[in-house]
């Protein structure tokens, strides 16, 4: 189980388990309206049939942000499954397992996390607040779409590895190096 000691990145050692279910992943982060939306769109895209993607907030605010439903609508995603929701949904007797849980806020890196079923590995992929953009639509779209970039690349570089077979360490090294990949914030 994850414990209670926060989100930030651990050094956890041991081999990952195979499993006949796709890689379930948790991407993090305060209000879930913006960044940890994005990336439970890419991750669930891009890794479809390996991954299993899913977003929360220890804060949610309810409801995605309208710069993020514009900009999955603009890249034909449907946004009708994405939600604000709490991470607490994910800590119950029947919560989905998750193998591994993305912080993509440094807020959400540094506060105490609630434990999560599955022992899940753990990685930091902080980036700029695109909502916290001011302006009319084309400057919040475009922090969207550089966002956007910014997780693509991540995403692309999860997929490039054997991560369901790496041992934990390794894995975990090669997610914090992900994380200090460009646009890191």
């Amino acid at each position: 189980m994850l414990r209670p000691e926060g989100c930030r990145p651990g050094s956890e050692g041991g081999m990952l388990l195979m499993s006949d279910r796709p890689f379930s992943i948790l991407v993090l982060c305060t209000g879930n309206s913006a960044r940890s939306i994005l990336g439970e769109a890419l991750l669930g895209t891009m890794g479809a049939g390996r991954i299993v993607s899913y977003s929360a907030g220890s804060k949610p605010k309810g409801v995605p942000h309208p710069g993020a439903l514009r900009l999955l609508a603009r890249k034909g995603i449907d946004v009708v499954p994405f939600r604000s929701k709490s991470w607490n949904e994910f800590t119950g007797p029947d919560a989905p397992p998750i193998d591994l849980a993305i912080t993509v806020c440094g807020n959400a890196a540094g506060e105490a996390c609630p434990v999560f079923m599955g022992a899940p590995l753990k990685a930091h992929w902080g980036l700029p607040d695109p909502a916290d953009v001011e302006g009319d639509d084309a400057a919040v779209d475009a922090a969207f779409e550089q966002t956007w970039a910014w997780l693509e690349m991540r995403v692309a570089a999860l997929l490039a590895l054997p991560f369901e077979t790496m041992e934990r360490a390794e894995l975990t090294r090669e997610l914090a190096r992900i994380g200090q990949m460009e646009g890191a914030a």
